[in-house]
């Protein structure tokens, strides 16, 4: 278990250090997190028009009953 771990702290760090003098590696890296924030965020205003469009049906249906 502990050539395990070691080998995988060994790995993280050669990867760490690939990645950083990696032009192209460090543009894919930034490229993948923007695609993954663009996602997450259309992910995130659509749960919130879908929950915000929930709270407004119930609403419209009150008003009617009581006009």
């Amino acid at each position: 278990m502990e050539k395990f771990i070691a080998g995988m702290a060994a790995g993280m760090m050669l990867g760490a250090l690939w990645v950083t003098n990696s032009n192209k590696t460090r543009a894919l890296v930034r490229r993948g997190q923007e695609e993954c924030k663009e996602k997450l965020d259309a992910y995130i205003d659509e749960k919130l028009a879908s929950m915000g469009g929930e709270e407004e049906e119930p609403a419209r249906k009150k008003r009617s009953r009581t006009e």
